[in-house]
């Protein structure tokens, strides 16, 4: 009895030994899944959802982006504009996608933060409906007038707005969108009251600026460096937290008399929940290296952006508290979609 208990710890020694050995090989066939699986991705077209208007920051971004995956993945990259509602429309067209991995889409502070306070029947959640991917840019808003309006600050401004209650009328690129959620955070600050003029989009609602059919805009920067450069708009702020290399000599909102404020867009890709890891996993590599490159950098920044990756979960986590503060902001200045 003696002996056959000796030998009872030695054979379940070499059991849970063999367990282990089994589990590692269980582990590294199941890595070399996950990697086959990638390997096979993609074999073809890939569409990069853009949910407004062609010509807007979601456009440029989404094209400079395309273009380096097209590269690096080696398979056509194809951008698609899907506009309405806010961006509603096109995300959540991505939503109900196969979950795949080819069909992506570029969200961004209006669509994933803003909406769910917007729309009460929206069709998608920005947390349960996707797998966030990678961050990949955060755009500065420029706040820019039409040379008529008499103000060369942003003090200026406020002060005439003051004066003149509800004269003032501020192009967005729509309703909910983060030209109007920025334009809605600066004069709930300033306390000042201005007429919102929505549009389908960014482009041609710095085309109606251009043309001074709308006194200013508070949007992204890149739509909007030229026409400073031209002088074809006055910029008075920008809402980051550091002055732009494009414009330095523009100042923030926070050196302006309002210590603080910061209203700046993120833009990310996201594909549909239920995307493989592996897919999620090779395609935030892909990103992080794409927007790594020094060029792309480089004209960010000329532009008014800058770069901004992060991990599919610090994606998420951000997306979760940038909804959080902009609906409250939607909530407490009554915006309703239209």
């Amino acid at each position: 009895m003696t002996d056959d208990m000796s030998r009872g710890p030695a054979r379940s020694g070499f059991t849970r030994r063999q367990m282990a050995l089994g589990g590692a090989a269980f582990a590294l066939a199941a890595g070399h899944s996950v990697r086959a699986r990638a390997q096979s991705y993609p074999t073809r077209n890939i569409t990069l959802v853009v949910p407004f208007t062609p010509g807007g920051s979601t456009d440029i971004l989404a094209r400079l982006l395309g273009q380096r995956l097209e590269a690096a993945l080696k398979s056509p990259v194809v951008v698609e504009s899907r506009p309405g509602a806010g961006g509603s429309v096109g995300v959540g067209s991505v939503a109900r996608a196969p979950a795949d991995g080819y069909t992506l889409v570029m969200g961004h502070i209006g669509t994933l933060a803003v909406n769910p306070a917007l729309y009460p029947k929206l069709t998608y959640d920005p947390l349960k409906s996707f797998e966030p991917v990678s961050g990949i840019a955060n755009v500065h808003n420029m706040l820019v007038v039409h040379p008529d309006v008499p103000a060369k600050t942003l003090q200026e401004l406020v002060d005439y707005a003051k004066q003149n209650p509800g004269k003032l009328n501020y192009a967005s690129g729509g309703v909910g969108s983060a030209a109007h959620i920025a334009m809605v955070a600066l004069s709930d600050r300033a306390g000042i009251t201005m007429t919102h003029v929505p549009y389908r989009g960014t482009a041609p609602a710095v085309t109606d600026l251009l043309g001074g059919r709308v006194q200013l805009t508070f949007t992204g920067a890149p739509n909007l460096v030229q026409h400073v450069e031209a002088g074809s708009m006055r910029a008075l702020a920008v809402s980051g937290s550091s002055r732009l290399k494009a414009a330095p000599t523009v100042p923030t909102v926070a050196e302006s008399g309002f210590p603080g404020f910061e209203a700046s867009q993120w833009y990310g890709i996201l594909v549909p929940a239920g995307t493989p890891q592996s897919v999620v996993d090779l395609l935030n590599a892909e990103i992080k290296t794409a927007m790594a490159a020094p060029e792309i950098a480089e004209r960010l920044s000329l532009e008014g952006a800058e770069v901004w990756t992060n991990t599919p979960a610090e994606f998420r986590e951000h997306i979760g508290k940038e909804m959080v503060r902009w609906g409250d902001l939607v909530k407490r200045a009554g915006i309703k979609a239209e």
